[in-house]
C-alpha cells in the first residue's frame, strides 16, 4: 500500500502537511536570470508540470500554492494531473492586489480576488508585497486588512496572509483578524527572513493558526537532506513546508526525505555522482 503524506486542517479543509511550490515551476530561482530561464524552458508546458503534480498526488501531497493569475499553463496543469489521476487538488493562491484606498482600487481588488476563485482556489492568501503596504508598526495594526479578508470571504475562500513580515502574523493574531493561515519563510541559513531564524521559529510557534513554511532548502543554497530536516523537526505538527521542484525525480526525493525526517529514521535514497567515489560515500 501506497504511504500517504500527513495532514493538517486550516479552517476545517483538510490539507497535506507538505505544500508544492511554485517557484521551480513559473520561473523564480532566487539566483540568477539563466537559472530562472531554465526553469520556465523544463517547466513551459502543462504537461511537464502536471507529470510532477503526478508523483506529488501518489503520496497524498494534493495541496499547491503560488501566484496563479496569469499563468494559465499552471492552472491547466493542475487539471491535467487532476484528469490523470482522478484526484482533487487543493490551490492556494496568492494575489497581488490594489490596496490604494479609493473606489476604483477597491474595485480592482475584489476582481482578482474573484479571479483566484475562478481559477480554482480554495485559499486565497494576500501577497506580501500587497498586505506590507498596510502595515502600522506603531499601532501595531494592518490597517483595512479587513475589508479585503471579507471580500475573500464573499467569494467562498479561506482567507489568509503571505508573511514575509513576521509582524504580520504577531499583527493578525493580536487584532483577531480573520486569518485562518500564514504563509512564513523559515529555512536553517535565514535566507530572505527578516530577523534570525530562532525568532522566525518564536514566531510560528506562538501563532493562532497553522503556519505555511516556503524556501526550506533556502532557493537551493542548502541541500534538500539539511534544509528539509531542519524545518520539519522545528515546526508544530499543525504546520506545512512548501517544497519547490523542477522534476519529478527531486519531488521524489523531497518527498522521501520529508518522510523520513517525520519518522525519525535516514531517507532511503541513491548516493549522488562523483567521478571517483571514495569508500565511505560509496553506498
Amino acid at each position: 500500500m501506497v504511504k500517504m503524506f500527513p495532514r493538517t486542517k486550516v479552517a476545517g479543509l483538510s490539507l497535506s502537511r507538505m505544500v508544492i511550490g511554485t517557484n521551480w515551476i513559473l520561473g523564480y530561482s532566487h539566483t540568477s536570470s539563466a537559472a530562472d530561464n531554465m526553469i520556465r524552458m523544463r517547466n513551459s508546458t502543462a504537461d511537464a508540470i502536471a507529470s510532477m503534480l503526478e508523483t506529488f498526488l501518489s503520496s497524498g501531497v494534493d495541496t499547491i500554492m503560488g501566484p496563479f493569475a496569469g499563468n494559465q499553463h499552471l492552472i491547466d496543469a493542475v487539471k491535467e494531473a487532476e484528469d490523470r489521476t482522478g484526484k482533487g487538488m487543493i490551490i492556494v493562491d496568492t494575489p497581488i492586489i490594489n490596496v490604494d484606498d479609493d473606489t476604483a482600487s477597491r474595485k480592482e481588488a475584489e476582481k482578482t480576488i474573484a479571479l483566484s476563485k475562478k481559477n480554482g482556489a480554495s485559499l486565497c492568501l494576500i501577497h506580501h508585497s500587497s498586505v506590507e503596504q498596510l502595515v502600522n508598526k506603531n499601532r501595531k495594526t494592518i490597517d483595512r486588512l479587513p475589508d479585503y479578508l471579507k471580500m475573500i470571504r464573499d467569494h467562498d475562500m479561506i482567507p489568509g496572509l503571505s508573511c514575509h513580515m513576521p509582524e504580520l502574523v504577531i499583527y493578525s493574531d493580536l487584532n483577531g483578524y480573520d486569518v485562518q493561515t500564514y504563509i512564513q519563510i523559515y529555512n536553517c541559513m535565514g535566507f530572505l527572513m527578516q530577523v534570525e531564524v530562532e525568532y522566525i521559529h518564536k514566531v510560528i510557534w506562538n501563532a493562532k493558526k497553522p503556519v505555511m513554511t516556503i524556501k526550506p532548502m533556502a532557493a537551493g543554497r542548502t541541500s534538500p537532506f539539511v534544509g528539509l530536516t531542519f524545518v520539519w523537526n522545528t515546526i508544530r505538527p499543525c504546520d506545512m513546508v512548501t517544497v519547490g521542484c523542477l522534476t519529478p525525480e527531486e519531488a521524489t526525493e523531497d518527498i522521501e526525505i520529508s518522510f523520513a525526517a517525520l519518522e525519525g529514521r535516514p531517507p532511503e535514497l541513491e548516493g549522488r555522482n562523483s567521478p571517483n567515489r571514495t569508500e565511505i560515500i560509496k553506498d
